[in-house]
């Protein structure tokens, strides 16, 4: 058993796609014409963080109430936990790009940290190794 995707509510696809690849360093696995439960088109758009089993599904908000919940989809809290085996590198890269740290960079028991907001708002742990 493995955790396949999880969903991340964005305003626009293609400025989400530019963020998790250009910024992130995500790669596109699949951005495909679809339809939502109620026969709407929509785009199927699967970005996975380079080497891991689960991947991201960039989900366009549509409606008042999905819109509402774009960059608060974890209430304020650090909700998606990003890691990579060169924390230094990663974190200059994303800084460099205009990425907003919320915390310095801080060594704890499980590795390196460091709080983000993605483009949106939404917090995300940037892990290393310990």
């Amino acid at each position: 058993m493995g955790l396949e995707l999880v969903s991340v509510i964005v305003k626009e696809y293609d400025e989400a796609i530019a963020f998790f690849v250009d910024v992130l360093g995500c790669v596109l696995e699949e951005d495909s014409p679809s339809f939502d439960g109620e026969g709407q088109p929509k785009r199927w758009v699967v970005v996975r963080p380079i080497g891991s089993g689960s991947g991201i599904l960039l989900a366009q908000a549509r409606g008042e109430e999905q819109t509402a919940l774009i960059g608060r989809q974890f209430a304020g809290r650090v909700g998606l936990f990003l890691r990579v085996d060169d924390f230094n590198t990663s974190y200059t890269r994303m800084t460099s790009a205009g990425v907003e740290f919320l915390t310095a960079p801080r060594t704890e028991s499980y590795g390196q940290v460091a709080v983000f907001k993605d483009l949106y708002g939404n917090k995300w742990d940037l892990l290393g190794p310990a």
